[in-house]
Protein backbone atom coordinates (compact mmCIF):
# COMPACT_ATOMS: atom_id res chain seq x y z
CA UNK A 1 0.00 0.00 0.00
CA UNK A 2 1.40 3.39 -0.66
CA UNK A 3 2.67 5.59 2.00
CA UNK A 4 0.50 8.58 1.14
CA UNK A 5 2.97 11.16 3.12
CA UNK A 6 5.57 10.10 0.10
CA UNK A 7 3.28 11.00 -2.59
CA UNK A 8 2.62 14.16 -1.08
CA UNK A 9 6.06 14.31 -0.44
CA UNK A 10 7.12 13.78 -4.36
CA UNK A 11 4.45 16.85 -5.01
CA UNK A 12 6.31 19.72 -2.79
CA UNK A 13 8.40 20.80 -5.83
CA UNK A 14 5.83 21.36 -8.20
CA UNK A 15 5.16 25.30 -8.48
CA UNK A 16 1.53 25.90 -7.26
CA UNK A 17 0.73 22.82 -5.49
CA UNK A 18 -1.21 23.78 -2.73
CA UNK A 19 -1.95 20.79 -1.31
CA UNK A 20 1.74 19.53 -1.63
CA UNK A 21 2.56 22.76 0.57
CA UNK A 22 -0.45 22.37 2.98
CA UNK A 23 1.42 18.61 3.19
CA UNK A 24 4.96 20.31 4.09
CA UNK A 25 3.50 23.05 6.51
CA UNK A 26 1.13 19.97 8.47
CA UNK A 27 4.72 17.74 8.55
CA UNK A 28 6.91 20.81 9.57
CA UNK A 29 4.60 21.68 12.98
CA UNK A 30 4.76 17.97 14.01
CA UNK A 31 8.40 18.41 13.17
CA UNK A 32 8.67 21.75 15.28
CA UNK A 33 8.87 20.72 18.78
CA UNK A 34 11.04 23.30 20.45
CA UNK A 35 13.58 22.87 17.40
CA UNK A 36 13.94 19.51 15.46
CA UNK A 37 17.16 17.79 14.89
CA UNK A 38 17.06 18.91 11.70
CA UNK A 39 21.32 17.84 11.32
CA UNK A 40 19.86 14.35 11.66
CA UNK A 41 17.55 13.57 9.14
CA UNK A 42 18.33 12.52 5.78
CA UNK A 43 15.07 12.09 4.00
CA UNK A 44 15.22 11.86 0.15
CA UNK A 45 15.67 15.06 -1.29
CA UNK A 46 11.98 15.74 -3.90
CA UNK A 47 13.19 18.82 -5.84
CA UNK A 48 12.90 22.46 -5.44
CA UNK A 49 10.06 24.93 -4.16
CA UNK A 50 9.71 27.94 -5.35
CA UNK A 51 10.31 29.74 -2.41
CA UNK A 52 12.70 32.27 -1.56
CA UNK A 53 14.29 34.25 1.38
CA UNK A 54 14.82 38.15 -0.09
CA UNK A 55 18.05 39.81 0.98
CA UNK A 56 15.90 42.02 3.39
CA UNK A 57 14.32 38.28 5.16
CA UNK A 58 11.09 38.41 3.58
CA UNK A 59 9.55 34.75 2.39
CA UNK A 60 8.19 34.35 -0.83
CA UNK A 61 6.28 31.97 -2.33
CA UNK A 62 5.36 31.54 -5.52
CA UNK A 63 6.48 35.38 -5.99
CA UNK A 64 4.36 36.23 -3.60
CA UNK A 65 5.55 37.05 0.45
CA UNK A 66 4.35 35.20 2.88
CA UNK A 67 2.73 37.59 5.25
CA UNK A 68 2.23 34.85 8.24
CA UNK A 69 4.80 35.20 10.44
CA UNK A 70 4.04 32.53 12.91
CA UNK A 71 4.18 30.47 9.07
CA UNK A 72 7.10 32.19 8.63
CA UNK A 73 8.80 31.22 12.26
CA UNK A 74 7.43 27.49 11.48
CA UNK A 75 9.63 27.17 8.00
CA UNK A 76 12.65 28.62 9.53
CA UNK A 77 12.83 25.87 12.77
CA UNK A 78 13.42 23.28 9.87
CA UNK A 79 15.75 25.10 7.67
CA UNK A 80 19.32 23.25 6.94
CA UNK A 81 22.02 24.25 4.73
CA UNK A 82 24.23 21.36 3.37
CA UNK A 83 27.68 21.25 2.29
CA UNK A 84 26.18 21.59 -1.31
CA UNK A 85 26.23 25.86 -0.45
CA UNK A 86 22.20 24.87 -1.15
CA UNK A 87 19.48 25.65 1.69
CA UNK A 88 16.28 23.11 2.16
CA UNK A 89 13.08 22.78 4.24
CA UNK A 90 13.93 19.68 5.85
CA UNK A 91 11.25 17.41 7.83
CA UNK A 92 11.80 13.52 8.79
CA UNK A 93 10.12 12.29 5.18
CA UNK A 94 11.41 15.19 2.36
CA UNK A 95 13.93 17.68 1.46
CA UNK A 96 13.03 20.54 -0.62
CA UNK A 97 15.14 22.88 -2.11
CA UNK A 98 14.73 27.03 -1.82
CA UNK A 99 16.57 29.95 -2.75
CA UNK A 100 18.48 32.48 -0.57
CA UNK A 101 19.23 35.78 -1.89
CA UNK A 102 21.66 36.52 0.68
CA UNK A 103 21.12 34.84 4.34
CA UNK A 104 18.05 32.98 5.34
CA UNK A 105 17.62 35.30 9.07
CA UNK A 106 17.92 39.05 9.87
CA UNK A 107 19.79 39.82 12.99
CA UNK A 108 17.17 43.14 14.09
CA UNK A 109 18.22 43.97 17.57
CA UNK A 110 21.32 43.44 19.95
CA UNK A 111 22.41 44.11 23.71
CA UNK A 112 25.35 44.00 25.28
CA UNK A 113 25.84 43.32 29.01
CA UNK A 114 29.10 43.43 30.90
CA UNK A 115 32.18 44.95 29.81
CA UNK A 116 35.82 43.65 28.52
CA UNK A 117 36.11 39.77 28.50
CA UNK A 118 32.61 39.50 30.59
CA UNK A 119 31.00 41.38 27.45
CA UNK A 120 28.10 38.96 26.40
CA UNK A 121 26.09 40.16 22.85
CA UNK A 122 22.99 38.78 22.69
CA UNK A 123 20.91 39.01 19.37
CA UNK A 124 17.27 38.43 18.09
CA UNK A 125 16.29 37.64 14.87
CA UNK A 126 13.81 38.67 12.67
CA UNK A 127 12.32 34.87 13.03
CA UNK A 128 12.70 34.96 17.40
CA UNK A 129 15.64 33.64 17.25
CA UNK A 130 17.70 34.99 20.44
CA UNK A 131 21.81 34.19 20.08
CA UNK A 132 24.69 34.62 22.35
CA UNK A 133 27.51 35.49 19.84
CA UNK A 134 30.42 33.59 21.05
CA UNK A 135 32.53 30.47 20.15
CA UNK A 136 29.70 29.01 18.88
CA UNK A 137 28.26 31.14 17.21
CA UNK A 138 30.62 33.49 15.72
CA UNK A 139 30.03 37.09 13.98
CA UNK A 140 32.12 37.10 10.59
CA UNK A 141 32.97 40.37 8.56
CA UNK A 142 32.73 40.34 4.97
CA UNK A 143 33.83 43.39 2.22
CA UNK A 144 31.56 44.78 0.52
CA UNK A 145 33.51 46.27 -2.20
CA UNK A 146 30.06 48.13 -3.97
CA UNK A 147 29.69 50.12 -0.78
CA UNK A 148 32.91 50.06 0.66
CA UNK A 149 31.99 49.02 3.95
CA UNK A 150 31.61 45.60 5.57
CA UNK A 151 28.60 43.11 5.88
CA UNK A 152 28.45 41.12 9.68
CA UNK A 153 27.21 37.58 9.46
CA UNK A 154 25.99 35.60 12.95
CA UNK A 155 26.11 32.08 12.49
CA UNK A 156 22.40 31.27 14.29
CA UNK A 157 22.42 27.45 13.97
CA UNK A 158 23.79 24.66 11.61
CA UNK A 159 25.06 26.73 8.58
CA UNK A 160 22.82 29.28 9.11
CA UNK A 161 23.78 32.84 9.45
CA UNK A 162 22.10 35.94 10.05
CA UNK A 163 22.66 38.85 8.34
CA UNK A 164 23.07 41.86 10.76
CA UNK A 165 21.23 44.87 10.22
CA UNK A 166 22.39 47.80 9.01
CA UNK A 167 21.25 49.77 12.21
CA UNK A 168 22.38 47.10 14.53
CA UNK A 169 25.70 47.11 12.61
CA UNK A 170 25.85 51.00 14.32
CA UNK A 171 25.32 49.69 17.37
CA UNK A 172 28.53 47.36 17.19
CA UNK A 173 30.31 50.39 16.42
CA UNK A 174 29.92 51.93 19.46
CA UNK A 175 30.56 48.54 20.94
CA UNK A 176 34.13 48.21 19.37
CA UNK A 177 37.64 48.79 21.23
CA UNK A 178 41.00 48.47 19.74
CA UNK A 179 42.82 45.21 20.16
CA UNK A 180 46.08 44.00 19.54
CA UNK A 181 45.07 40.44 17.31
CA UNK A 182 48.53 38.78 16.14
CA UNK A 183 50.34 41.89 16.39
CA UNK A 184 48.48 43.81 14.37
CA UNK A 185 45.89 46.58 16.26
CA UNK A 186 42.52 45.53 15.08
CA UNK A 187 38.93 47.19 16.00
CA UNK A 188 37.22 44.18 17.36
CA UNK A 189 34.02 43.39 19.45
CA UNK A 190 33.67 40.80 22.64
CA UNK A 191 31.43 38.68 23.22
CA UNK A 192 31.59 35.79 25.91
CA UNK A 193 34.94 35.69 25.82
CA UNK A 194 36.12 35.76 22.25
CA UNK A 195 37.46 38.69 19.72
CA UNK A 196 36.10 39.34 16.74
CA UNK A 197 37.95 41.44 14.44
CA UNK A 198 36.41 43.57 12.43
CA UNK A 199 39.09 45.61 10.89
CA UNK A 200 42.61 47.13 10.98
CA UNK A 201 42.45 50.12 12.89
CA UNK A 202 44.95 51.52 10.18
CA UNK A 203 41.94 50.89 7.68
CA UNK A 204 39.89 52.50 10.26
CA UNK A 205 41.08 55.70 10.89
CA UNK A 206 41.56 55.92 6.70
CA UNK A 207 37.76 55.04 6.47
CA UNK A 208 36.91 58.33 9.29
CA UNK A 209 39.74 60.38 8.11
CA UNK A 210 37.64 60.26 4.14
CA UNK A 211 34.65 60.64 5.96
Amino acid sequence: MTDPSNNAAASLAQAGDPAGLEALISRAARANKGLPPVDKWNPDFCGDLDMEIKRDGTWFYLGTPIGRMPLVQLFSSVLRKDEDGKTYLVTPVEKVGIRVEDAPFIAVEVNASGAGNDRVLTFRTNVGDVVEAGPEHPLRFVDEPETGGLKPYLLVRGRLEALVARPVMYELAELGEEIDVDGVPMFALRSKGEIFPVMPMAQLDRLVAEA
